[in-house]
């Protein structure tokens, strides 16, 4: 007879781990058909080249909000110490006032001037008269001066405490600019990161090379190099004795790296630099580019000398020097240094030449 046993059926944990098997190969699969493709390194910096330009937007705000704050901490300091001087000075106001009031009261319950009328002594009386009309002069005096006082001082603490709000919303704002910033950097880092190490030397190569060319192209072809800082500049003069300055001190920062917000000396944003430049001269200007661009008389590109300011950008977010020749001098991005660059990289708006 045959037999006719039942075959062993697989065990429990043979069971799972085949069926933890297989869902792991439909999710591979199904991942696979839905992973979108590595990005390219041409795809990479175009979106880098776009984080680090919304980074320095978001910078030259950053900068503006620090510099507000920086103005109204200085205000709501000096309102406070008028406000302080202003209560030492009521204060000593109702001291006086106090002090007539004793005076008088302690002349008795009868009018004062009865008393000095009863008085036996006509010279006498004469004498306190006077002074009575004095004291209620001065009197009255102190009481017109305690009253505008009093108002003033009113409206100088009204005027600090709408200082203090405004600081506070500022100090506010600067957060957040610089949350903005440090996110697109982060961002732009993340992207970098999806490269290797090769390839990130690659594009910052290109990119050094880039401006080489453009800046040798528009120096004749006779530069040696952007970075190298010995570009032809042609032959240029200088708006001023003040802005030769300025440009030979930036001239010595070539090489220097590029960081958000950095005001020298050893690294600089682009505002930074013509700023950091300018205070070599003597010459205080405002801190960001937006500030910057109306510092001074505007220019167009073909009344620009060596040492203006040259503003690109719709928004008027980066800006360098005129070194002359077509070229400009420059902080540019993250992962770049201090160097010139042809003018027409970059769309230029207008000139500034500081006064």
């Amino acid at each position: 007879m045959a037999s006719h046993r039942r075959p062993k059926p697989p065990s429990r944990t043979r069971v799972t781990v085949l069926t933890a098997t297989a869902a792991a190969a439909v999710a591979l699969t199904a991942n696979s058909a839905n992973a979108a493709p590595a990005p390219s390194k041409s795809e990479v910096k175009e979106k880098v080249d776009k984080l680090y330009e919304d980074a320095e937007k978001a910078t030259e705000k950053y900068k503006g909000a620090k510099e507000s704050q920086e103005k109204l901490e200085k205000e709501v300091s000096a309102l406070q110490d008028k406000v302080a001087r202003g209560q030492e000075e009521l204060n000593e106001l109702r001291d006086g006032l106090g002090s007539i009031a004793s005076a008088q009261y302690r002349t008795g319950g009868i009018d004062p001037a009865m008393q000095l009328f009863l008085s036996s002594d006509p010279d006498s009386y004469l004498d306190q008269a006077s002074a009575l009309d004095q004291v209620s002069a001065k009197q009255a005096q102190a009481l017109q001066q305690i009253q505008s006082k009093q108002r003033s001082l009113a409206q100088e603490r009204k005027e600090a405490q709408s200082k203090v709000t405004d600081l506070a919303d500022t100090r506010k704002e600067l957060g957040k600019k610089k949350n903005e910033v440090q996110g697109k950097l982060a961002a732009a880092q993340k992207l970098l990161n999806t490269l290797t190490a090769q390839e990130r030397a690659a594009l910052a190569k290109e990119d050094e090379q880039r401006a080489s060319r453009s800046s040798s192209a528009a120096g004749s072809g006779t530069g040696s190099g952007a970075e190298s800082g010995r570009t032809d500049l042609g032959n240029s003069v200088p708006a001023s004795q003040r802005a030769s300055a300025a440009f030979a001190a930036a001239q010595g920062k070539i090489g220097s790296p590029y960081v958000y917000g950095a005001s020298g000396p050893s690294s600089f944003d682009c505002s930074g630099l013509t700023s950091w430049a300018y205070a070599q001269a003597g010459v205080s200007i405002p801190r960001t580019s937006e500030s910057q661009a109306n510092a001074g008389a505007r220019l167009g590109m073909s009344q620009l000398q060596q040492g203006d300011l040259v503003i690109f950008y719709g928004d008027l977010h980066h800006v360098g020097f005129y070194a002359g020749n077509g070229q400009v001098l420059h902080a540019p991005k993250p992962g770049a240094s201090v160097r010139y660059e042809a003018i027409g990289n970059m769309p230029f708006q207008f000139g500034v030449r500081i006064g």
